[in-house]
């Protein structure tokens, strides 16, 4: 996978806006779907973004999970343009990649796909570019393989990649790759997409 053209991709993606300031756009080609998030761009993303306290993915009982408020509420208004796309049986394969404030929907996106399309397991993939943390709480291993192909690409020292801090509960999911190195950039700079692309440009086939 030729990242810095996904994550090129991500960024020049041409948005939808609906509700709660949720931005998304799906690129498909013959039955392969790209669905991409994009990163904060108003004053509304901000207020979810520090809007952190954990809730209940759906009340499932004994077996729900929690995440982060915030990202869950903007999720929770995009699904219903994404799912008619996720629950097309002409769709082969789906790629779920996000950036920053996209990159906490992609975590969420990618789980939705997960479970509603089982017959995709083995053709989603998920990339979460300066990824902040979205699970809260202990998962166990069969609920942590949801995420077993999404992968939190962490520019070093990218303060975004770090918050909501893991000393009250939130976690990563899926892989974790880390490119650049520590103390090149300032950690609000680590986090910019031009500097994203500079470290990306190096793993590029």
């Amino acid at each position: 996978m030729d990242l810095e053209a996904l994550f090129r991709a991500c960024i020049g993606a041409r948005y939808r806006h609906v509700e709660n300031a949720g931005d998304y756009a799906i690129d498909r080609t013959g039955d392969s779907v790209r669905i991409f998030f994009e990163g904060s761009n108003g004053a509304e993303d901000w207020l979810n973004n520090f809007d952190f306290p954990a809730k209940a993915y759906e009340d499932m009982g004994a077996g729900r999970w929690f995440a982060h408020r915030g990202f869950l509420s903007v999720w929770k208004a995009i699904e219903p343009y994404i799912a008619p796309t996720v629950a097309d049986l002409s769709v082969g394969q789906i790629t779920v990649v996000g950036f920053s404030h996209g990159a906490a929907l992609a975590v969420l996106c990618h789980e939705y796909v997960w479970y509603h399309r089982p017959d995709l397991r083995d053709r989603l993939t998920g990339y979460g570019f300066g990824c902040p943390r979205v699970i809260w709480g202990m998962l166990t291993p069969r609920r942590r393989a949801r995420w077993e192909t999404f992968t939190v690409v962490r520019n070093l020292d990218d303060i975004v990649t770090h918050v909501p801090p893991a000393v009250i509960g939130y976690t990563h999911v899926g892989t974790l790759l880390e490119i650049g190195a520590r103390g090149r950039y300032s950690s609000v700079d680590a986090h910019r997409p031009e500097n994203y692309i500079r470290e990306l440009s190096d793993l590029s086939p």
